[in-house]
């Protein structure tokens, strides 16, 4: 199906079987450095979210360890877990998440990153307090599994109801009766304040995605994050989360960017659509030195077995090794 990434590696090694003592050119003199162009790394690693094969509701790309082959038969640098993809599977025990550690390590594809989900944007006290523990748990589970980087949200008001609604509403939602969007920031700011003693204890960093709720301008997801005022709080750059404006509105967001989440829609977007300039994308990336991972999150119709590659080129093209 696709070319394993042993095989590749394997085909890499028999074409380079070179003397480590190369002759520099015109004179006579020996090298020894086995690789003459050594210097920064040019590339972007692009790992696979897991989103981009379960997607809610594909049940045959649920397990984990499938994920972490499938994406290491199509040549991706690393995964990223989607973590409800777990919680919604069963009550994991220390053991299998240790496995799956193992398994990445076997295929040697690291576990880059976490999506989780949690909501601060309500009045509920109570409420707040179980999304802060929420994802306090969130953060040691991350650290048992290695990963460095969890996404998180501010979570939103509810008035849309479902998922669906909020999306034919482009993302905007009314507050409940009686609160503003000014009520909220509070709330939001002082819940991840409360993860950061975990997270820095843990070494996870937390990274804010330009998602929906306050997280849904550059304006609003900076106000949060400059607030918080913590290396522990940085920001996920969501790609496709930015209906209007998006390249101006993703630069000012780059500055604190620590992961970002690369979206595609082959076949057309299940909920929407955009035409995204990935070449410009990179520029805004590479003016602000970002040179961490980019993860696919393929939201389209087409079947993920040809999305996903066409995704990957893309992706290697905008973003040069």
């Amino acid at each position: 199906m696709f070319s394993t990434r042993r095989t590749f590696l394997s085909a890499a090694a028999a074409s380079s079987l070179v003397p480590l003592a190369t002759t520099v050119a015109g004179t006579g003199v020996a090298n020894t450095d086995a690789d003459v162009s050594a210097g920064p790394r040019k590339s972007y690693p692009i790992v696979l979210s897991t989103y981009s094969l379960w997607r809610f509701n594909n049940e045959q790309y649920r397990d984990f360890d499938k994920c972490i082959d499938l994406a290491d038969e199509m040549g991706f640098d690393g995964v990223e877990l989607l973590l409800y993809q777990l919680e919604q599977n069963e009550l994991l025990s220390h053991s299998k998440l240790m496995s799956y550690k193992r398994h990445a390590l076997a295929v040697g594809l690291p576990i880059v990153g976490m999506s989780t989900h949690q909501g601060f944007v309500t009045p509920d006290r109570e409420l707040r307090r179980q999304n802060v523990d929420r994802t306090i748990g969130q953060i040691e589970l991350a650290y048992k599994l290695g990963i460095p980087t969890m996404r998180v949200n501010t979570g939103r008001w509810g008035t849309s109801g479902s998922f669906d609604a909020l999306m034919e509403q482009r993302g905007l939602e009314a507050p409940l009766p009686g609160y503003t969007d000014e009520d909220a920031y509070p709330w939001v700011i002082d819940s991840l304040a409360a993860c950061i003693p975990t997270a820095e204890k843990c070494g996870v960093v937390l990274a804010l995605e330009n998602h929906w709720g306050l997280g849904l301008t550059p304006e609003g997801i900076l106000r949060i994050v400059n607030a918080v005022d913590s290396p522990w709080l940085q920001i996920t750059t969501d790609t496709g989360n930015f209906l209007e404006d998006p390249y101006q509105r993703l630069e000012k967001i780059a500055p604190r960017t620590i992961f970002v989440q690369a979206k595609t829609y082959y076949g057309g977007g299940q909920w929407y659509s955009l035409d995204l300039d990935y070449p410009r994308i990179g520029s805004i990336l590479r003016k602000h030195n970002y040179r961490g991972f980019i993860s696919l999150e393929f939201e389209g119709m087409e079947d993920q077995m040809t999305a996903i590659p066409k995704s990957l080129a893309l992706l290697r093209s905008a973003f040069p090794r």
